[in-house]
């Protein structure tokens, strides 16, 4: 759906995977979209898909754990593009290795552009936001927040930790009665570019723990939340299995992955001798939305279409169950 009038949305990660399908889905939207991103590369090519699907783009590399180089892209476009609607909040690292393998420089990494990442573009949209009194911020959560995994410590502590933040600024948004709004969109596994330049300690390929979706899918959740006023978003089954599944029994999950959880992860091609990561500087090349999964991977999900539906289900449901208790009686 195009708004009435354009609007202005920055997308943090948006060179690959996830981030780049929503680059273009908001450009479909007629939306300005500005990019940013550390890898120059992806970056430039990212632009391109906007202008050429309708939009109006706008691009500047810069690390997302640099504070500093966030608040002045911010100010710039506003500036230059206009302001601020909807800030999507979506870099992220990870590194896939047991705990005893990890380094204190990998856990450091992977919080401060997961976790602090998030914190720096939220504030920076904020600054922008606020004096206006509207606008919607958009938090790329995971499941991985609610259910922590094996390999994935700093990863999943790091979602964890944006997800306490953001609960923590909701609050304080409706103690203001700000109409500004925040909403998590909380993703089940799905197939980018991240399972071939994350870096591993792994003898074998990472790969996502089935069922795989397609990143288009997280792209139309995103854009649709940043239209409506959920507290969260869960886009597929898996993700809504592993968050409720946790709640009522986290002993039941804690046994599953000890014996599902590491093998699930890894593939049966053997992790390349020079295997270039992305932790600490960005894979110069322009690596798409798509990882190697496209075989396996879901265009849809029945979940996400019901929760897009949630109260007019509801109802219809309530209606039933008011004619059956009239039939009875």
């Amino acid at each position: 759906m195009r708004p009435a009038t354009p609007r202005t949305v920055v997308i943090c990660g948006a060179s690959a995977g996830v981030g780049r399908a929503c680059a273009q889905a908001f450009a479909r939207t007629g939306a300005r979209v500005a990019l940013l991103a550390r890898g120059r590369v992806g970056l430039a090519a990212a632009h391109a898909d906007v202008e050429a699907l309708g939009g109006v783009a706008w691009s500047q590399t810069l690390d997302i754990a640099d504070a500093v180089q966030v608040d002045e892209a911010a100010a710039r476009i506003e500036s230059e593009l206009g302001p601020i609607d909807v800030w999507v909040n979506n870099a992220m690292l990870t590194v896939y290795a047991p705990v005893a393998q990890m380094s204190a420089e990998e856990y450091r990494r992977v919080t401060e552009v997961t976790y602090l990442g998030t914190v720096h573009g939220t504030c920076a949209a904020l600054r922008h936001m606020r004096p206006r009194n509207r606008g919607c911020i958009v938090q790329v959560g995971s499941a991985l927040a609610y259910r922590a995994i094996p390999l994935q410590s700093a990863y999943c502590a790091a979602k964890a930790a944006a997800m306490g933040f953001s609960d923590a600024l909701r609050v304080e948004l409706k103690a203001e009665k700000s109409a500004i709004h925040v909403t998590t969109v909380h993703l089940s596994a799905f197939n980018t570019p991240q399972f071939d330049w994350a870096r591993s300690h792994m003898p074998m390929r990472a790969r996502p723990v089935a069922p795989v979706f397609q990143p288009e899918l997280a792209a139309r959740a995103i854009v649709w939340a940043s239209q409506q006023r959920r507290r969260e978003v869960l886009v597929g089954f898996p993700a809504l299995k592993t968050i409720w599944g946790n709640k009522l029994a986290p002993w039941f999950a804690d046994w599953v992955l000890s014996r599902q959880g590491i093998e699930g992860q890894q593939s049966d091609e053997a992790l390349p001798t020079l295997h270039e990561d992305n932790l600490f500087a960005p894979v110069e090349r322009d690596m798409g939305s798509h990882g190697r999964f496209d075989a396996e991977a879901k265009g849809d999900s029945l979940q996400f279409r019901l929760s897009q539906h949630r109260l007019a289900l509801t109802a219809a449901s309530l209606a039933v169950l008011v004619v059956i208790g009239m039939v009875v009686a």
